[in-house]
């Protein structure tokens, strides 16, 4: 079958790329995506426009929320199965308070966590989370969707497959096999150099449409490759191996304990009632050991263990917004006193590897060149993927057509819904948030029904307009998913500025560059929408007016 290692290498890059890259498509878009998430979140949930906030006074903000929460009815209602009568009306044993922020947020994300009296696992605990204004502690309403942080991220890394954790599992397989789909390109292309300089847009369609896959694939290959092989060292342990969790529980629970001793911070509680002693003092105290030793004084992670114990304790974790290594130096005091317990040491060299990895791909930093080269990247990852279907339908379109298969007809008909398809579901989301109601009951979720709405009908649409593909002519849907693109993308715009006000002109002379950064993007988008269905137009005429010619000469022949 194969006469040389490179064929084998060819076979694995076609067939793994176009079984998987309908997954890598979504995770590259929405990677690119995310890397402003904080900044999309801004633009779809009107009440968080303001500049970001440090965080808070526990004192006069935090504690007061903190004290209004309570689980969540969903989470409550799931742990039933799990406890010996009945479940509480108000749960006030409290394992944890945490608050987390970082340099990009106005608003501030608190979640706690409750124990459950009866529960069959004493480890159980049912969760409840908030987003409140820092500048007042004001509740935001808990039934709008982040779009940026709550939608596009976890699309990004799970698809939002929860159950089983199977999300995880795909795009975890699909990144193992993008890195075999590289190192196989690598091998296929052995002039990678040349490749780097070579793009002929002049040429033949199938010889441009090469050219901009390898010429993608070659400039972003470091790109490409860091970041499938940093995801799946992210969620190694969490996901894929949790061998603490599942194999050896007892001796994880037995380490813990053991580390927990070491480090002087309670593992439980002590089941000896205390008080809280000023938690601003204790944050006052780690900014001023962070500023001894040359750091940033950000907070950007505060968490209260076993709150209301004797064994409670506060944990104090700089944002660490001024390097690209994700780090924490976080320093815990005793809860009731006040009293430093420990000030974690430096890093070991592993230890400063792993945090360099992951905050590379986590991009916590203050770096806003870098951001758009992260943006860069994934959507020279989406070119690729993309240019990457269109050769393989363009390759096998006439020989399937003469044979009379269908089968590049579907390829064909699910390129267009992973390419386009995804662009038009994400606008329609963006349009949907701006239409719906601010007072809607389940706000949220009807902006999830309308993405995967839109999606499912551009597939849909895809697949009904893709009979041409068998005749060896384009598929429609392509052009007319562009033209879809290019009126959706400055709709969005124009609701954003009647819903809100915020125009382009007002957020240009404010300086507000999250909505007025999106809204350009937007614009931008549909300016290349419109411009590739133009293209996509005359190429289709082009090539019908080609294939009647040679039926012409066939029939005379």
């Amino acid at each position: 079958m194969f006469h040389s290692f490179r064929q084998v290498m060819a076979w694995l890059h076609t067939w793994f790329g176009l079984v998987l890259g309908f997954v890598l498509m979504a995770a590259f878009f929405f990677g690119a995506l995310s890397v402003f998430d904080r900044e999309i979140d801004r633009w779809s949930i009107p009440a968080s426009r303001f500049e970001p906030q440090p965080m808070p006074s526990f004192e006069k903000v935090l504690r007061p929320a903190f004290e209004r929460m309570q689980p969540l009815p969903a989470v409550v209602d799931a742990m039933r199965p799990r406890v010996d009568g009945p479940m509480p009306g108000h749960f006030d044993t409290v394992a944890y308070w945490s608050a987390y922020t970082t340099h990009r947020d106005p608003v501030l994300a608190l979640y706690a966590g409750y124990q459950i009296p009866g529960a069959k696992d004493p480890e159980d605990l049912v969760w409840g989370e908030a987003t409140i204004d820092p500048r007042d502690g004001r509740v935001l309403p808990d039934d709008q969707l982040k779009i940026g942080s709550g939608f596009f991220y976890p699309l990004h890394y799970s698809l939002t497959l929860d159950w089983k954790n199977l999300g995880f599992w795909i795009v975890g397989f699909s990144a193992l096999m993008m890195l075999v789909a590289l190192v196989s390109g690598v091998v296929m292309h052995r002039k990678l150099f040349r490749e780097l300089f070579t793009f002929r847009p002049g040429k033949a369609r199938l010889r441009s449409v090469l050219d901009l896959h390898n010429l993608t694939g070659v400039v972003a290959l470091p790109f490409h490759f860091f970041f499938a092989f940093t995801g799946l060292v992210i969620f190694a342990s969490t996901y894929y191996f949790p061998i603490g969790h599942t194999q050896l529980h007892d001796l994880h629970e037995l380490h813990e304990k053991h580390e927990a001793q070491e480090l002087g911070l309670p593992h439980g509680r002590a089941g000896v009632p205390a008080g809280l002693a000023n938690v601003d003092a204790m944050v006052a105290e780690a900014q001023r050991r962070w500023e001894a030793r040359g750091m940033a004084g950000d907070v950007g992670f505060l968490v209260l263990q076993h709150v209301g114990d004797a064994n409670g304790y506060v944990s104090i974790y700089r944002a660490g917004t001024d390097r690209i290594a994700l780090v924490g130096q976080g320093i815990h005091f005793k809860a009731s006193t006040g009293q430093l317990l420990r000030e974690d040491p430096p890093a070991t060299a592993v230890g400063r590897i792993s945090e360099f990895l992951t905050g590379l791909h986590l991009q916590h930093f203050r770096h806003w060149l870098l951001r758009w080269l992260y943006v860069f990247g994934g959507l020279a990852g989406c070119v690729c993927i993309a240019t990457g279907f269109v050769f393989f339908v363009e390759k096998r379109k006439r020989q399937h057509a003469k044979q009379g298969s269908q089968g590049v007809r579907v390829v064909d008909a699910l390129a267009v819904a992973t390419v386009t398809s995804m662009v038009v579901a994400t606008l329609g989301l963006l349009v949907a948030n701006r239409l719906l109601p601010e007072a809607l009951p389940m706000r949220g979720d009807w902006e999830r029904y309308a993405f995967w709405g839109c999606w499912l009908l551009a597939l849909l649409h895809a697949a009904w307009r893709s009979a041409p593909v068998a005749r060896g002519l384009p598929n429609p849907a392509w052009r007319e998913q562009a033209w879809a693109i290019a009126v959706l993308a400055p709709l969005a715009v124009l609701l954003n500025w009647v819903t809100t006000g915020d125009h382009l002109l007002r957020t240009l002379a404010a300086g507000y560059w999250p909505v007025a950064g999106l809204d350009l993007a937007l614009l931008a988008v549909a300016v290349i929408a419109a411009a590739s269905a133009h293209r996509l137009g005359r190429r289709a005429e082009a090539r019908a007016h080609d294939l009647a010619r040679e039926q012409q000469e066939a029939a005379h022949a």
